[in-house]
């Protein structure tokens, strides 16, 4: 099918949180949307990303007449141009969401022009998406945090991840809290987002594996690849320590990869460059013989999820699941602890109330 796209349009909506959050190292109040629509005749494809506002400036101004007139079926070239200009604007952090955002809608786009659904564009390698709920937010009172994460475990999830790093002496108190919450039957997960030193996590891992958790992401920084290595290497016996969720390039999660940083490699769509990214950071894993999982965003990650073949799970996160489900008409809702994306919707699957989300224009 020929076609071209013909319009981009860049929009972002902040949506506030229902009370002030935070986690080992920040806190917030509201979560940003970025959205990106490309129309090419009667279709129009859907991305996003989570970011400052100034991503869809930046979609507007640098990366807008980069696809206009373009093929939407040429996603390899378009983003290998994109990154290429993107260059003297720093490709890190708020260039790399707003690239991601277009590829994403580039993607949607093509599998709406083919008339099929991405994750069958893709190659289904399963029906389902295993989901862990995450949030535990160290804002959260010992009360709120066993109700949280209490109450995924009575919706089906499997597992429930809570943050910490805040407060490293009452940490392992919140984590038996935790633990007597879900019953001993769900996997229970830590996240410091990088709160720690080696050696506070070392001996807080300690602690956490007497709570029967399974997961450490983030120990220390992600950026201290020696540090996750040897919190790695000391880590109790069942817990995997994971990092990547700030994985800008294929470059990023090769250079963790080799240094044996990651039991569990994480990935986000919304930061690595899109779909593209995504798919090439699930192959690096596969490579390395890891699993991947992904970092948040869970309506955009259900499709690609189903589509990697070496798959731990999706993160079922706490302000974007609510986002979603207020403002995307088809959002991800675990059934049964997994997502499950319908492969009778064209594309992503998904797609924006923007009546609903226009209250929150940013």
């Amino acid at each position: 099918m020929d076609a071209v796209v013909q319009k981009v349009e860049a929009r972002a909506y902040r949506f506030p949180t229902e009370r002030p959050e935070s986690d080992g190292t920040l806190e917030w109040s509201a979560t940003t949307l970025v959205t990106c629509h490309l129309t090419a005749g009667a279709f129009r494809g859907f991305g996003y990303t989570y970011a400052d506002a100034g991503a869809a400036a930046f979609i507007d101004r640098v990366l807008g007449p980069l696809v206009r007139g373009e093929d939407p079926f040429a996603t390899r070239a378009l983003l290998t141009k994109m990154v290429r200009h993107a260059r003297n604007a720093g490709f890190t952090g708020g260039a790399a969401m707003a690239l991601s955002a277009v590829d994403v809608a580039l993607w949607d786009l093509k599998a709406k022009l083919m008339g099929v659904s991405l994750v069958k564009l893709l190659g289904q390698a399963r029906q389902k998406v295993p989901a862990y709920g995450s949030g535990g937010f160290t804002s959260l009172s010992p009360r709120e945090l066993e109700r949280q994460l209490g109450d995924w475990a009575s919706q089906g999830l499997r597992a429930v991840k809570m943050k910490v790093g805040r407060d490293p002496a009452a940490d392992p108190e919140r984590v038996r809290l935790a633990r007597a919450a879900v019953g001993p039957e769900v996997a229970l997960m830590v996240d410091a987002n990088g709160a720690y030193t080696s050696k506070e996590a070392l001996s807080l891992a300690g602690d956490f594996a007497g709570a029967g958790v399974v997961w450490f992401e983030e120990p220390v920084s992600s950026d201290d690849l020696e540090g996750l290595a040897l919190v790695r290497a000391r880590a109790p016996a069942g817990m995997d320590v994971a990092a990547g969720e700030y994985g800008d390039s294929p470059r990023y999660f090769l250079r963790m990869l080799r240094a044996g940083a990651v039991d569990v490699l994480q990935a986000d769509a919304t930061r690595c460059l899109g779909v593209t990214g995504f798919l090439a950071a699930a192959e690096l894993a596969d490579a390395f013989q890891l699993p991947l999982s992904a970092h948040c965003a869970p309506s955009l990650h259900a499709p690609l999820c189903a589509a990697v073949a070496r798959l731990a799970h999706l993160e079922y996160f706490a302000d974007h699941a609510r986002l979603e489900r207020l403002l995307f008409d088809g959002a991800a809702v675990p059934q049964g602890g997994s997502l499950v994306p319908d492969p009778g919707r064209p594309g992503l699957g998904v797609e924006l109330k923007r009546a609903d989300a226009e209250p929150y224009a940013a």
